[in-house]
């Protein structure tokens, strides 16, 4: 397993590169270029001063989280091929870079959804929370400005090039079915098959986040069927995911554990982190620790373990601790903390 820490880029972070050196075992940075808008081609140039930076603190750049899809490619629009050539470029200069490995979501409009992100947790600290009753309730304009407000750091998956026409975004996707979801990913994955082989990019599917429909929008990225269904429509090595415990775990249905070992050899990148899920199925992230929450992190860590897992991993969410003021969910510390935890399984499964 290569253990890996997302990054946001210098000025874009509260966390510098000369810390993340300083967590025992990390040998490469998941980065991006956060303020491209989804659908136009990352420059060389750009590309290259990342890169230079990255390994100029001792890292690798192996690989992106995320190359963003434009909203056109998920609704198979009329004008999805000019923006799949965009991305088909952007993943040719990110390949001659030295990239391996690209994590991309499908998720229709909004990524990753919370109602709360600084909830008050039982030891004094904060993490991002999610309330189902206050989904029930809550307007898509509402949720946006509740998310993307006083921050002084972009958000990835709600940047605001991305919801500029959000009301007619979602009535365009009114209409559409999962199947009509899956035809749109099919169709974008065997488009990228020629430039992920020249360049020997895999692409790594990030699960729905939380794994089930939002504002009637489909989903498709929830559970291990559709994950089998995802790998079947372009059944070719460079198809693959990225297994987040967190997302997936967020439905108590989800079997993480059984879920690694059924795909193993098709998982590409992992985010470890753990949810606690109330009676109400409502779920609070909360530390890596497996009696913290309700995701079994011991036996997630053992199954790439003992299948001798040769990809990349990285801690997902922390909470925020010890008054760090960071983005939310991605703060240094409790991250850090993640790490540790994540290697002394290790260590225990070595010695025995």
């Amino acid at each position: 397993m290569k253990m890996t820490f997302r990054w946001y880029g210098e000025n874009n972070d509260s966390v510098k590169l000369s810390y993340i050196k300083q967590i025992p075992g990390v040998e490469g940075i998941v980065w991006a270029l956060h303020d491209m808008p989804a659908g136009e081609v990352w420059p060389i140039e750009r590309i290259e001063a990342e890169k230079k930076t990255i390994e100029a603190a001792g890292f690798n750049i192996d690989v992106v989280e995320s190359v963003n899809v434009h909203e056109s490619i998920k609704l198979g629009r009329n004008d999805r091929d000019k923006y799949i050539e965009n991305y088909i470029e952007t993943l040719r200069r990110l390949g001659k870079a030295g990239v391996k490995v690209v994590c991309y979501n499908f998720m229709p409009v909004f990524d990753w959804v919370r109602t709360e992100l600084f909830h008050p947790l039982e030891d004094g600290s904060t993490a991002l929370h999610y309330d189902k009753e206050t989904m029930e309730s809550i307007t898509p304009r509402a949720l946006v400005e509740l998310v993307t407000k006083d921050s002084k750091y972009t958000v990835a998956g709600w940047e605001i090039e991305r919801l500029k026409e959000l009301d007619n975004v979602i009535n365009e996707y009114k209409e559409m079915t999962q199947e009509d979801l899956f035809n749109n990913l099919q169709y974008f994955l065997k488009a990228l098959g020629p430039v992920c082989k020249e360049s020997g990019i895999k692409m790594a599917i990030h699960p729905d986040d939380p794994p089930w429909s939002i504002f009637g929008l489909p989903r498709i990225v929830t559970n291990k069927e559709n994950l089998g269904k995802i790998l079947e429509l372009v059944d070719e090595p460079y198809n693959g995911l990225t297994l987040c415990t967190g997302s997936l775990g967020a439905n108590p249905s989800n079997d993480m554990v059984d879920i690694i070992k059924t795909y193993m050899n098709r998982i590409y990148f992992t985010h470890i982190r753990n949810v606690r899920i109330d009676a109400k199925g409502n779920f609070t992230e909360v530390s890596h620790r497996t009696q913290d929450g309700s995701i079994n992190i011991t036996g997630v860590v053992k199954a790439y373990f003992d299948a001798g897992y040769k990809y990349y991993i990285r801690p997902d969410h922390g909470r925020h601790i010890w008054d760090e003021q960071c983005r939310p969910g991605y703060g240094l510390y409790d991250r850090a903390l993640g790490i540790m935890y994540i290697n002394g399984i290790i260590d225990c499964l070595k010695k025995q």
